[in-house]
């Protein structure tokens, strides 16, 4: 992968496709292919085969997926399943009738199940029921990891599953209704902070534990993942194999804890209160790394120096929409 190369970022507008665009630019890769959402709806199919008959890129970075916090995923299961069936599906397949040489799919840590030995390795997938609350966007990118796998197996492409753990960073999505965790304190702790507050509610019980990484590291791990020479990448995506690698920061710590961080940096000096009517969802999801570790990559972004990052991106994005 080159300046030269013809690459695809399906997803680039969003937290996860705009931080890797930024890596491949970072990279001197020059020839990005990029369509929004309006210009390209992956999940139409004969839509998705005439735009990768025309363009034929040769690395395609699937980024692009219906994604949102505990509640959305709760409320829409059926939204969430179809529409990433469908993305998936049609990126992945046309890809590969396109003659791609590699592919990254994007996919996320909660396809491990509800009670997953930790830290979660590559081998726990499907050893397990999976966590009720996200089930249907678990099942979702479960089915994405199959895809490569067998396309790998049946068709000998070179497909590439990328599982990250919880991403913040910039261009993140702040809606208290459909935010992840991290972006969704951000904003409270702001908001509760200007307007003089006294306490914040925390949902759930501020126990269960969670690991994050910055999106741009993210990025960097799969531009270098998609850049390892042929050998190396090759025994990622072997036939047969389970074609998946995670992609973590090694670090992880309870929501409460992670409240208390996000209020240090905002300068929040009020208290948290819990309601506990709200679900927790997993207990715990801290990534087993190594392997990618030992491939030489590392998260080089703190928690804290990314949540000051994360902070001034949400108040440029917030003064600009007040």
């Amino acid at each position: 992968m080159g300046e030269n190369s013809r690459i695809y970022v399906a997803g680039h507008a969003g937290l996860a496709g705009s931080a890797i665009v930024r890596a491949l630019e970072r990279a001197g890769c020059g020839r990005l292919i990029l369509r929004r959402h309006a210009e390209l709806d992956l999940a139409d199919a004969a839509a998705t085969r005439a735009f990768f008959e025309r363009e034929r890129p040769e690395q395609v970075f699937v980024a692009a997926a219906r994604v949102g916090g505990i509640v959305a995923n709760d409320t829409y299961p059926a939204d969430f399943i179809q529409q990433n069936l469908a993305i998936e599906l049609n990126a992945i397949h046309e890809a590969w009738r396109a003659g791609a040489k590699r592919l990254l799919f994007l996919g996320s840590s909660c396809i491990y199940p509800r009670d997953c030995p930790q830290p979660m390795k590559e081998e726990y997938l499907l050893t397990g029921p999976l966590e009720p609350t996200n089930r249907a966007y678990a099942v979702a990118k479960i089915a994405g990891i199959e895809l490569c796998r067998s396309y790998n197996r049946q068709h000998g492409t070179k497909f590439l599953a990328a599982m990250p753990t919880n991403l913040y960073g910039p261009g993140d999505n702040y809606d208290l209704t459909t935010s992840h965790v991290l972006p969704a304190l951000i904003r409270k702790l702001h908001e509760a902070k200007a307007r003089g507050a006294k306490e914040v509610v925390l949902w759930g019980s501020g126990r269960p534990r969670r690991e994050f990484l910055y999106s741009d590291d993210m990025a960097e791990a799969c531009v270098f993942l998609m850049q390892l020479p042929d050998a190396a990448f090759e025994r990622l995506v072997a036939p047969g194999s389970v074609p998946l690698i995670n992609v973590g920061a090694g670090e992880d710590q309870t929501i409460l804890e992670l409240a208390h961080l996000v209020a240090g940096v905002i300068g929040f000096r009020g208290r948290f209160v819990h309601d506990t009517s709200k679900p927790d969802g997993m207990p715990k999801k801290l990534l087993d790394s190594s392997r990618l570790g030992a491939l030489g990559w590392r998260a080089r972004i703190g928690l804290r120096e990314g949540i000051g990052l994360a902070y001034r991106d949400f108040l440029k994005s917030h003064a600009a929409a007040a």
